[in-house]
This record gives structure tokens, sequence and C-alpha cells, in this order.
């Protein structure tokens, strides 16, 4: 069937705040992690990893939660047309924690929240028939506003052939059953639930549910008497949830014992945080479902989503790729701990995480120590470091202002002299990185030199770390292995705060020399240590050299963002020359340069000989000749 989607998630969109301190209780968390959330949230960006066309029927807020949930599943690759702001109500939030074993405290705070506004204003028939199926979660069925809008979606999605799946998210605190501090509760039996759910069975093809959901569904605290209630009503296939043991599934009549179920068996992992892992599984199982893959392989696959996310901090984030899913698959009969593995770990950060682009053209002005050299020739304040980097920032955003693809304009700016440029980019969508190494330093050194892994919490996560090493590998040893040992201690401390890695390797100027093998000789040290970035910004190179740098990358690191070409101050014409070698391999996907488009400007405009609407000018003119020389020089090796 021609549908623009494949799903259409209409339900609970939040806020998650997750304590950050494992084992403790609420009342003594100190640090939250904030994540998108919410059941069908989860479920949307779940499916949407895992390769589906996705759209979300919700509301948000009018307010800055509201924008974060909305940009999230955007990035996510989830389509928001639907996603209406409520103009008076807040976006829903909960807070959790993960206490111990079993121990999964959260706090709902969705009193008269946006999601539960949804109405029958918010879509139309034609949107619910541009689908092949719609997932819809049983707490939208807990009022009557919100379960109208859900009876006219079912009917429109029956008269479309659109597929119907419930997903029972039943939590009795959303009934208004227990009081909020019961939020973690799962079970209180209701008459009034059980019969509002089965009042929407009948329209169904898809029924989700745990054992207390299936319960709640059935009206029995038996199990099989509450499969047999729900078969009463509906011809759906069942999918009951088991935790570690699985999940059975119910295609025609139900059977005298559970042991006659037809059962697939779960993924032994050690379990550190439920919550989540029932969005998890269906977002594998529909992504088998809706392909028409046998029930078996799709329980399967929702298995696996389960007990990879059942092992992590998070729901929305820790829903696994396609690629993830494939390779804990391949390896699942040994895998206990898939937190701890280093391949799932990368392939989890590389593939859910990243920005991944096509190209970047970026404006590098973080220089310190050569700025501050010119001030101090000509006797101005390093004060006024800070006010020309603003004039370079005002170039970008010129050039930002009628760019073809602004989206892949980027800088790199220091905090030492770049913080107002830092605050004032940051917010503007531009892809910036931030130095992270002391200028000059050999072996590399940080600033500031200690707890490298505090100072980078501060930093907004739209940062990407960059970190300049000179690094040749004939070094001696004691030289080698200093570098080496701070660059994995700033790697490690970029995956546990999930900032991306940018690694700057300059191999000349050291005396050593530098052949076709050098800069590959350096990323296969370094990915010896474990250490995958990001992205790499290297030197220019010849077309052999860009030869093995490239088989390098695609050996030891496909997920890798590619390589940025730096301009180490050569002239437009030399970088001319650099970009045809560069664009001729697959990996090189831009340019980070700085000298080479703002030095003319700034030894003038120190000296006096140039105004601050000329700098401004002159760099935007520059800076718009590479792109164009880039982009020219692609377009042709493409011919």
């Amino acid at each position: 069937m021609n549908k623009t989607h494949d799903l259409i998630c209409l339900g609970r969109a939040a806020v998650d705040f997750y304590g950050e301190q494992i084992g403790g209780r609420l009342e003594d968390m100190r640090s939250f992690a904030k994540y998108p959330g919410g059941s069908s949230a989860n479920l949307a960006a779940g499916t949407s990893r895992l390769g589906l066309r996705v759209s979300m029927l919700t509301r948000v807020g009018d307010e800055h939660m509201g924008r974060f949930v909305r940009e999230a599943l955007h990035r996510e690759g989830v389509d928001v047309s639907h996603v209406v702001t409520d103009p008076t109500r807040l976006t829903a939030s909960v807070v959790l924690g993960i206490e111990g074993a079993e121990a999964y405290p959260h706090i709902f705070f969705r009193e008269n929240c946006a999601d539960m506004a949804v109405s029958t204003q918010d879509f139309d028939e034609s949107y619910i028939a541009s689908s092949r199926a719609i997932a819809v979660t049983g707490t939208h069925l807990s009022t009557p506003g919100t379960r109208e809008a859900v009876e006219q979606a079912f009917r429109w999605a029956r008269a479309h052939r659109t597929q119907v799946i419930l997903d029972i998210d039943y939590r009795p605190v959303l009934w208004k059953l227990t009081n909020a501090g019961q939020g973690e509760s799962r079970f209180i039996a209701s008459a009034q639930v059980t019969a509002t759910i089965q009042s929407v069975l009948p329209d169904c093809d898809l029924v989700v549910g745990t054992e207390e959901e299936i319960r709640i569904a059935g009206g029995s605290d038996d199990v099989l008497t509450a499969l047999r209630a729900i078969r009463r009503k509906t011809t759906a296939t069942i999918v009951l949830k088991r935790g570690p043991a699985g999940c059975s599934i119910v295609t025609d009549e139900v059977p005298g014992r559970l042991a006659e179920l037809q059962t697939i068996a779960g993924f032994p992992v050690e379990v550190l945080n439920v919550l989540g892992a029932g969005d998890a599984f269906l977002s594998g199982f529909l992504s088998g479902w809706l392909r028409g893959k046998p029930l078996a392989e799709c329980a399967r696959l929702g298995n696996a989503c389960g007990a990879l996310v059942v092992s992590r901090h998070g729901c929305t984030p820790a829903m696994p790729s396609e690629v993830e899913l494939r390779e804990f698959l391949r390896r699942a009969p040994g895998l206990r701990r898939p937190d701890l593995d280093a391949e799932l770990s990368h392939l989890h950060e590389a593939t859910t995480t990243r920005r991944p682009r096509e190209s970047l053209y970026v404006l590098a002005f973080d220089h310190r120590r050569q700025l501050e050299e010119l001030a101090d020739e000509q006797g101005a304040p390093r004060a006024r470091i800070a006010e020309f980097k603003d004039l370079i920032a005002r170039a970008v955003e010129r050039v930002a202002a009628s760019a073809q693809h602004r989206e892949r304009l980027g800088v790199i700016v220091d905090a030492r002299h770049g913080t107002a440029v830092l605050n004032r980019l940051t917010p503007r969508g531009f892809w910036i990185g931030r130095p992270i190494e002391t200028p000059g330093s050999r072996p590399v050194s940080f600033d500031p030199p200690d707890n490298v892994g505090l100072h980078l919490l501060s930093w907004p996560l739209a940062h990407v770390i960059k970190c300049l090493v000179f690094f040749h590998p004939d070094d001696p040893i004691e030289l080698r292995l200093a570098q080496e040992r701070q660059i994995r201690t700033l790697n490690d401390a970029a995956r546990a705060l999930d900032r991306e890695l940018l690694l700057e390797i300059i191999c000349s100027g050291k005396g050593l020399p530098v052949d076709d093998n050098t800069t590959a000789r350096v990323l296969t040290r370094i990915y010896n240590l474990g250490v995958r970035p990001a992205w790499w910004k290297l030197e220019t190179q010849t077309r052999a050299s860009w030869s093995r740098i490239e088989e390098v990358i695609a050996r030891r690191d496909p997920q890798c963002n590619g390589v940025l070409l730096l301009g180490l101050d050569a002239s437009e014409q030399a970088l001319q020359v650099a970009f045809e070698s560069a664009a001729a391999t697959s990996v090189c996907k831009g340019f980070a340069v700085g000298r080479s488009i703002f030095n003319p400007a700034a030894r003038a405009w120190f000296e006096g000989r140039m105004s601050d609407d000329d700098v401004v000018q002159d760099i935007a003119a520059r800076y718009e000749r590479l792109i164009a020389s880039w982009r020219g020089t692609v377009a042709e090796q493409s011919v």
C-alpha cells in the first residue's frame, strides 16, 4: 500500500529526569540526567532508529521542555508535524531513580499536562490514512477527551486499512487509582479500567502487555483467564511480555496452560533498569511485524531490544539502532553485560547520538597563542582578541544568512577569548568545536589540566571536543606513551559524557620524516588504544596517503564521521591543490581552516589599518571563496 508512514505513535511524550546516583533513594539524589521520555515518544524514537518511517501524534507545552521533546524526536528522524504545541498546558515530566533490584521509584508530573489534551482537532482522516499502522497507549483511554481522540483515530484506521496496535501501558497512578508517591505501582484491579480497555479491543490488530497489563485488560488475576477474556473481544494477535523469560504470542484460541503458549525466550543479561524495556521490546517487535517477518522473529527482535535497554540508563536514549541490534544478535549468547561491551557501546554512540554530516565547512578560530602574540606585538591589550573573534563570528553569520546549506557551516572557537561567541552561536544550530588542549603542548596537556571530565560536564552537549596532538609514530617512546595516556583519558571522559571527539593530528614540523604512510600509522596506533573519535582533523596529504588513511578508517571504524582538512595558514591557491587530493577520497568531508581565512584581516585590524566592517567583509569573502572552492572540487571529482 502506498502509505507515507509506517507507524503513527499516539500518546505520552514527556521529559524524564533520571537520578544519576545509582542505588540511592530519590530523596537523596543530587543530580539528574534529562532525556526525552513517555511511552509513545520512546516507541517513536525506538522504531525510527530501527528504520521505520514514524510520525508522532501528541501535544507538548509552549515552553522549553516542549521544544526539547519536539527537537529530540526530530533528531531521531520522527515526523513531528503533528506534535501540537498546547498554549496553556505544560509538557509532562517524570522524575525517576534506580534504587536497586526491582526498585525503580518514579513520580509522574502529569496533572493536566499537554499530552493528555490530545483531541480530535489535532489530526484528520487523511493523516491516519497516511500510515500503515497506529500505536496507542492505554493511558490515553483514561480521560474522556483523549479517549474520544483514540476512538476517532481507530475508526479512521479501520476505514483505511491502517492496522491498530494497543500498548496497554497500565500505570494505576495515571488512572488516579493511587497517590503520586506510588508511581512505580504496576497493578491495581479496577472494573472501570478493564471495561474501558475492552471497549477498544474489537478494533485492534495487535495487543501488547505485561502480565499485569494483560490481567487488567482481561479483568482477572489469572493470566490465562484474562487472555481468554481478551480473545472473546478481539481477533488481534496478543503478545504477553514476560520480562527475562521473553514473550508469549497468542494468535488463535488460548491454550489450557501457560506452558502451552508459544513462547520465544529472552536474552539473559544483567539488569540495571527495567524502565523503558517494554517500549524497546515493542519497537523491536514492530520493526519485524511491519516488515512482514514471522512472529517468532518479531519476538526475537523485541526481546533483543529489551535486553539492551535494561542494561542502560534512560529510556529513549537507550534504544538501539539497526546496526547495533544486528551486532548484539550476532554475539548475544556471550553478552551478559552489553553495557560493558566496547563494540556495542561504540556502535550505540556512533549510530544514535552523533550528528553525521555529508560535509562540513568549518572556520576555525580557536587560536589563542597566535593571536596573543599578535596583540602583544602591536601593544594591544589581550582583551581585544575577544573583540576580533566577535568580528569573525559576524562574518560566519553573514555567510550563513545566504548559504545554500547553512547546516553545514561550523566554527571551532575557544572559551578563553571566545566565550561570548560560543554563547551567541550555540543556540543558532551551527556545528561547534571547542578546544581542550593547552596550545602548543607536547605531550598534549589539557586546559584546565586537572579533572577534565568535570570540566567537560559544564560544556553544552552540542559542543564537539577538539584536541590537537602533535604526534609522529616515530616519536621517542616516553613521549608517545605520555601522549597516548592523555588521549585515552580524554576519550574515556568523552564517552562517559556522551560527547563527540575530534582529534586533530599534526605529524609534520617536528624534525621527523613524513611519508605516505605516516598519518595512517598514527591513526592505526590511536585505534589500537581503543579510541575511535567521531572526527579526524588532518593535514594536507598526498593521494597515496589519503588512500591509506581511507583504508585504515574503513577497517577500524566504519562509523567514523570522517576527516576535516586543516589549513596551517596555507594560501588559497595551496588549499585548492590540497582540496583536489582530499576530495578524491570519500573519507574527507570538508575543511576546518582558520588562519588562511582570518590572518590577513587580523594583522591589519590589530595594526589599525582595517575597520570592523572591513574585517567582517574580508573574512566573509574568503570563507565563501573557500566553500565554493571545496564544493566545486567535489563536484568535479564526482563527474
